[in-house]
């Protein structure tokens, strides 16, 4: 790599960013501190250039305060409705902001439920079979090999050129024996978006169905899940929604609710008591949900959703992708070996740095730089989240550029 001192380089990007256009549909100019006016809400950016929302989002201060005031309630037992109320608002935002039906949201505990519930209610034979891809998140690999072992499934398991997988390569592993094409909707290794139509309609051309893991997509940009095709689609709370662990919500298309099962049951899915302990079920995706659902975590959403709502996904994405493509651009002037594929619409920025990762990552925690490592500190997982700024990319980037 070529030698570029931090300060050469800071003073380099600062020239070079002052000539960029404003970020579209914010109306502020360049440089602006606080683009969409939410930094103040977000307390993590008083300590750190925060860019690790791929692994945890920090919460706001309106989540936080939703939660004290969940947790008050419960103490006192003032209104012993406010965990019901809080799992109505969530579901009607949540179906709002993403383009669903409200009887097309389930609340479960953690994205991972999802896939089990699709892959309990299929009526898998020997032969069937499942294609992923390898950018896909793990447990999607646990929970397909572990059928291939009980019932004699394939996993059909596409690799990435370039960090990308594409609708061509999904179509030579797709057949008539496929029942589920699964794709993580953006990836958590390199952030690779998928375009979800074109899969759907290869999914349903063959009969089979298209799940997409959604945790690292809820709240990036605005989707309307009815138009995106997919079947199912689950993401938790805690990443880019800036909510909490325990509350995934998970969308299944209503077509599909009549013969949807739930892998488990309890109390929580009657809908009637009948004479003689027998019971009429829920027929909306809250049947899915078999107990108690976790009252804190919901109020966090509910109040995530709403602060999302204001600040508008269309905004949000906007930013974060502006971001994501000047921290692209500005770890490939570095020198570094992106996983990222460019024009790339996401948030999240991965390469290979080329250096010591101890140094590297000791250097970050003196400059208060928050990241993830992956491949054994090879991969640098960089994610731009909505109360990021240039000074916190620029603080990234300037601990590369005093390395290299």
């Amino acid at each position: 790599m070529k030698h570029l001192n931090r300060r050469h380089f800071l003073k380099s990007a600062a020239i070079g960013l002052s000539a960029l256009p404003a970020t579209r549909g914010l109306g502020l100019a360049p440089g602006a501190d606080d683009p969409l006016g939410v930094r103040g809400s977000f307390p993590v950016t008083d300590e750190l250039a925060y860019l690790n929302s791929a692994s945890v989002g920090p919460l706001s201060i309106p989540v936080r305060d939703a939660l004290h005031a969940y947790a008050d309630e419960k103490m006192r037992r003032r209104n012993t409705s406010a965990g019901r109320e809080a799992i109505a608002s969530a579901r009607t935002r949540f179906a709002r902001l993403f383009g669903t039906e409200e009887d097309e949201v389930a609340f479960l505990y953690a994205t991972s439920g999802a896939e089990n519930i699709i892959a309990s209610a299929l009526d898998w034979q020997a032969g069937d079979n499942v294609v992923v891809d390898e950018l896909h998140f793990v447990t999607t690999f646990v929970l397909y090999r572990e059928l291939e072992r009980r019932h004699g499934i394939e996993l059909r398991i596409i690799p990435s050129r370039d960090g990308v997988v594409r609708v061509d390569d999904f179509a030579e592993h797709t057949d008539g024996r496929t029942r589920l094409i699964s794709v993580a909707w953006v990836s958590n290794r390199n952030g690779f978006r998928y375009d979800l139509p074109p899969l759907a309609d290869l999914a349903h051309a063959h009969g089979a169905y298209l799940y997409a893991d959604a945790i690292q997509a809820w709240g990036t940009f605005p989707t309307n899940l009815h138009e995106e095709k997919v079947d199912f689609a689950c993401g938790n709370g805690y990443k880019w929604l800036h909510a909490d662990f325990g509350c995934a919500p998970f969308y299944v298309r209503a077509e599909h609710l009549e013969w949807m099962t739930a892998d488990r049951h309890g109390h929580s899915q009657v809908a009637e008591t009948l004479p003689g302990h027998r019971f009429r079920l829920k027929t909306s995706a809250a049947k899915l949900e078999y107990a108690n659902p976790a009252y804190g975590p919901v109020s966090a959403m509910a109040a995530a959703l709403e602060f999302l709502e204001g600040v508008g996904p269309d905004r949000i994405a906007g930013h974060v992708q502006g971001l994501a493509g000047e921290l692209r651009s500005g770890a490939e002037a570095l020198g570094m070996q992106l996983f990222t594929p460019p024009d790339n619409p996401s948030a999240i920025v991965s390469f290979y740095h080329g250096l010591d990762h101890e140094r590297l990552a000791r250097a970050l925690d003196d400059e208060g730089v928050a990241i993830t490592f992956q491949e054994d500190g090879r991969l640098l997982r960089a994610a731009v989240g909505m109360f990021n700024n240039r000074s916190d990319v620029d603080r990234l980037l300037g601990v590369l550029a005093g390395m290299v």
